[in-house]
């Protein structure tokens, strides 16, 4: 859903390792915010602390907050910002934000407010953004919070099962499994399943439609191994703009260990464009097998992806 936030305050510091003081208005530019001292610090180009953190500082340790104290660029109400998510969106008229990270790590006895009551609540609650579309905020304007929305498409490949000799089952466990993983994350999310026959030229068109569309996440089930109708790895690797393969690798390892009929399959994944994409067997076996091992990992890609490395 899309919420308002109000901006209560905006707020510079000339120098690192000082608090933030109120201005009239700040000017959002490719690497953060004109004229302050943080602007440029990689992902980190714009924080955001919420009156309600303040808030519940102030009773907690009995001190009245300032705005711009805990060094936050941007002070709002209306919205519990560390609840929010990386890829989350904050628009304006003129400007438009993307969150990139929740919290930070605590400088300690560098932060001001910290030396004073040993506490202090931005790095729980804080917020980080980056600058999408550059212009000047001042307070009492609105920011409209836009959840981000993982888009999914699931093509299972099967000649018997698109002519309905059979049904379908690999899709829909991917995506039963892909909404338990969505929910567990409290992230939004909208997912296609496609089911079409060993059709290589139908399976590109999908393919090549998903990149233009920047589907999220592409997952194709079935024509993993080796026989003539067996082609979906052949489809994929040269629409590929980089080869992830360490995670087919260990999982073709760790299967195939007990079961070598595993290291047959030719799954592969990697990007397409700004989707990832996983092509996994045609067996709920094998599903549950591959989607243990993708899912671990899941959130890591998609944030790398969007240029979030967060080591």
């Amino acid at each position: 859903m899309n919420k308002g936030i109000t901006i209560q305050s905006v707020n510079i510091s000339v120098n690192k390792g000082t608090i933030k003081h109120p201005v009239d208005s700040i000017n959002l530019v490719a690497g953060g915010v004109a004229g302050d001292a943080h602007a440029g610090c990689g992902i980190r180009e714009v924080s955001l602390l919420g009156v309600e953190s303040i808030e519940k500082f102030e009773k907690e340790n009995s001190r009245k907050i300032k705005y711009g104290e805990f060094a936050e660029n941007i002070t709002t109400s209306g919205l519990l910002l560390y609840k929010t998510h990386p890829l989350d969106k904050l628009i304006s008229d003129v400007a438009e934000l993307e969150i990139t990270q929740i919290g930070k790590e605590c400088h300690g006895t560098s932060c001001i407010i910290f030396k004073e009551t040993g506490n202090c609540i931005m790095p729980k609650e804080g917020i980080f953004c980056r600058v999408i579309k550059p212009g000047i905020l001042k307070p009492g304007m609105e920011l409209i919070y836009k959840p981000k929305i993982f888009t999914i498409h699931i093509i299972t490949l099967s000649d018997r099962a698109s002519r309905g000799e059979y049904e379908d089952k690999s899709g829909p466990h991917i995506k039963e499994l892909l909404g338990k993983f969505f929910t567990i994350q409290n992230s939004l999310f909208k997912i296609q399943y496609s089911l079409i026959p060993d059709d290589p030229d139908m399976l590109r068109s999908f393919l090549l439609k998903d990149r233009e569309d920047k589907t999220d996440i592409i997952f194709t089930t079935g024509g993993t191994g080796i026989g003539p109708r067996d082609f979906t790895p052949d489809v994929i690797k040269p629409l590929l703009d980089k080869e992830i393969p360490g995670i087919m690798e260990i999982i073709r390892m760790k299967y195939g260990a007990e079961k070598p009929n595993a290291l047959v399959s030719r799954s592969i994944a990697g990007v397409v464009g700004q989707s990832l994409i996983f092509s996994l067997p045609g067996s709920v076996r094998a599903v549950d097998e591959y989607m243990t091992e993708i899912i671990k990992s899941l959130m890591h890609l998609i944030y790398m992806l969007h240029g979030l490395d967060r080591h």
